[in-house]
């Protein structure tokens, strides 16, 4: 169980799931429904179950890369810990798992989970043939809080795709960040990434931006909550606070220096996810 929870990077959820929360309690409030165990429950497994089948479908298809690679070769299938037939099955395992468990949620959901399995395993792919990869990446994640709020309410709405856009723009930034490590390796193997294709010093430019429309949309969206009486001032605040760990971490990692890289894009991006989603949270249920 160990090796299975580092094989798809369990602490990562750290991103993802506090935006499923946001999107689910938004569509409790919202739509006046209660609070319902079952629901959430089930929420939280369709989480798991996608997200553990894209990263193990992520470290499958790349074993051959990660093991010419010194920053992956330890990881669990180039190192022998984990085989890529049992990678692959735990791949499928996951993935019919996550379908059935949207059947239990709503037609809407089961009849959208392919989608959802395309875009999140179809991810793995792309670094071989665009740099739109870390978008791609961005696009799977931002699928948690408006999957999360058709969970609870079964129909779309305006918040949650908010969300779900600074999600995406959020993702795809500091993953170009996460990226710069392997820009000499990935352009020796022709492998795509924004790098690659436009320098350090382009790519975090790119960040940058794209970090800016995060934080409108971010802004935007606590701005369009303010018409549900339960969020008020904890939801402003989680949103000053992601905002100003967005610009923190621009100033972490420079051109010449990339060190911080990590700090950038784990610590600081796993601490304002967490902030935001239990602030809105918390402002959704007091």
């Amino acid at each position: 169980m160990k090796h299975y929870l580092s094989l798809v990077k369990f602490s990562h959820t750290i991103f993802a799931l506090p935006f499923a929360l946001i999107g689910f309690f938004i569509a409790l409030q919202q739509l006046n429904f209660n609070f319902d165990v079952r629901l959430f429950v089930l929420m939280l497994f369709c989480m798991v179950f996608a997200r553990s089948a894209a990263m193990a479908f992520n470290r499958y298809l790349d074993r051959d890369i990660d093991e010419k690679n010194p920053r992956t070769i330890q990881r669990e299938i180039p190192a022998g810990i984990i085989t890529p037939q049992s990678a692959l099955a735990f791949v499928i395992i996951c993935s019919l798992l996550f379908i059935a468990t949207t059947y239990f949620l709503n037609p809407l959901c089961f009849y959208l989970s392919p989608i959802a399995l395309l875009v999140i395993l179809g991810y793995s792919y792309t670094k071989r043939f665009t740099a739109l990869c870390h978008f791609v990446l961005g696009l799977g994640l931002a699928l948690a809080p408006i999957g999360a709020y058709l969970a609870a309410g079964g129909s779309f709405d305006l918040i949650p795709i908010l969300y779900s856009f600074a999600v995406l723009c959020w993702v795809s930034g500091f993953d170009i960040i996460y990226a710069l490590q392997d820009e000499d390796f990935d352009r020796s193997l022709s492998l795509k990434s924004v790098p690659v294709y436009l320098g350090t010093k382009n790519a975090l430019r790119l960040s940058t931006i794209l970090h800016l429309i995060c934080a409108v949309l971010i802004i935007t969206a606590a701005w369009q909550l303010q018409s549900i009486p339960s969020f008020s001032v904890l939801t402003w605040l989680g949103t000053i606070i992601f905002v100003g760990l967005l610009a923190y971490q621009h100033t972490l990692v420079k051109p010449n220096n990339l060190s911080k890289v990590n700090l950038a894009f784990f610590t600081t991006n796993g601490v304002a996810s967490l902030i935001l989603g239990l602030c809105v949270v918390l402002d959704s249920v007091i």
